[in-house]
């Protein structure tokens, strides 16, 4: 079974979804400490979701953990499953607003990293780590 989490192909550009996905999602999960009333339990307020304290710390903190374990390839595909989900609650929570109030085009707009980090995530989870990864080495 573990085999099989961390088994990846050689492709060496795979890094390239690994640095995007991984620098992103750190960065995102650090600014939720150093401006929470803006990225962490505020904007979660705002938007209605419940107990936004604790999913402020709890967002961050795993966006942080995956975020550094996906750019060093290190179980890349458990490290995607929860990044994957972050971004389909994000789409659900703030881009169905815009879409119905806004259309489409705005909404496609507002949400572009969004499906970015989304398909990132996604790709990950189906091809591993790639060649230079801790994955490939173990």
């Amino acid at each position: 079974m573990f085999q099989k989490i961390i088994h990846t192909d050689n492709s060496k550009t795979t890094i390239l979804i690994r640095l995007m996905v991984g620098a992103v999602f750190l960065s995102e999960g650090i600014q939720k400490f150093l401006f929470p009333a803006i990225r962490g339990a505020g904007r979660f307020e705002k938007i209605g979701l419940p107990s936004p304290e604790f999913l402020g710390t709890f967002v961050g903190t795993f966006e942080i953990i995956c975020g550094v374990f996906i750019l060093l390839g290190l179980l890349t595909r458990l490290a995607s499953i929860p990044t994957l989900i972050i971004m389909l609650v994000a789409i659900a929570t703030t881009k169905s607003e815009v879409l119905m109030n806004e259309g489409f085009w705005v909404m496609m707009h507002s949400s572009r990293t969004d499906w970015a980090m989304l398909l990132g995530s996604l790709f990950l989870i189906i091809k591993g780590g790639g060649k230079w990864s801790v994955d490939s080495l173990i």
